[in-house]
């Protein structure tokens, strides 16, 4: 199969990138609503299964790619390391569902869930023996100081199921790692058609351990509608990485916090308390800071 030569279009993967982000929001408005109590106007589907579903369907939509692939590119020399990272995944997004239908408001998981990058410098440091600088270890703490303002353990109104996206936050760091080791090694493609297949025989299992529930009435049609947007947010993702350095989209990805605020303000007219905007801006700025000194580190070493 010939190799397809992306053109670099910087705008162009900008305008994907938020266009994945508003994707995203919807999907995270579709997913607290699908899986949220009854008693606050939720439809209390199961998270383990809306978790299949969503992703099954987006499966389902997005077999035209593995057609023009074919299963030979699962092709792999290191089937352990793709099992286990499509493990890791498929258990993140569990515990970022759970976190939407245990009551996190959508605002405030996607926070948290930015502090991924921050676990993904100590797995790079302990783990890949990476070097990492004083500078990028004030990020961190930076970044972890603001998810405990966003998180506030200490208030009264705390709700242990807000730790649910701190767990996405360091098993999709986890599988970021996993992912850039793969990369030495393997095709693109293998790593995605791994990864969409695997995701969904995952979600299978975890959803038949939990009770396995089958979407009727207002939930189908959510689920199906969450299934086709999932897959429209992957492929924007997928667009804006071939045509733009993942440096340049990076605040663009950022958008996502902003997205979330007001879908999760325009669903369920909710928003931010005061303070909480403080840890926004916390974990905001440590993405920035970071994004800064690996550009800087690029042209350094160009």
């Amino acid at each position: 199969m010939d190799q397809i030569t992306q053109t670099k279009n910087p705008i162009s993967g900008a305008t994907f990138m938020v266009g994945a982000g508003l994707a995203f929001a919807i999907i995270n408005v579709i997913t607290q609503t699908v899986t949220g109590d009854p008693k606050f106007g939720g439809l209390g589907f199961k998270p383990t299964s809306d978790a299949f579903w969503q992703y099954f369907i987006g499966l389902i939509v997005s077999l035209p790619f593995i057609w023009q692939y074919g299963l030979g590119a699962l092709k792999t020399d290191q089937p352990i390391l793709h099992l286990i990272r499509v493990l890791v995944s498929a258990i993140g997004v569990i515990a970022f569902v759970f976190g939407l239908s245990h009551g996190v408001q959508i605002w405030q998981v996607i926070a948290l869930v930015m502090t991924s990058p921050f676990f993904i410098l100590l797995g790079a440091k302990f783990f890949l023996g990476e070097n990492v600088g004083a500078d990028r270890w004030f990020a961190a703490a930076l970044g972890f100081a603001g998810a405990m303002v966003v998180l506030q353990p200490w208030s009264s109104g705390f709700n242990v199921w807000s730790l649910a996206p701190i767990a996405a936050a360091v098993l999709w760091g986890a599988a970021s790692l996993m992912t850039k080791k793969l990369t030495a090694t393997e095709k693109p493609e293998t790593i995605t058609m791994w990864l969409l297949i695997g995701i969904a025989a995952w979600n299978f299992l975890f959803s038949m351990s939990a009770g396995f529930e089958v979407p009727q009435g207002n939930v189908l049609w959510y689920l199906l509608a969450g299934g086709v947007i999932q897959f429209i947010a992957q492929w924007c993702l997928t667009k804006a990485y071939s045509k733009a350095d993942a440096s340049f989209l990076q605040p663009f990805d950022d958008l996502r916090l902003p997205f979330n605020v007001l879908a999760g303000f325009l669903a369920f007219h909710y928003l931010p308390d005061g303070d909480l905007w403080v840890g926004i801006a916390m974990i905001m700025a440590a993405s920035a800071f970071l994004l800064w000194r690996n550009n800087q580190a690029s042209i350094v070493t160009a």
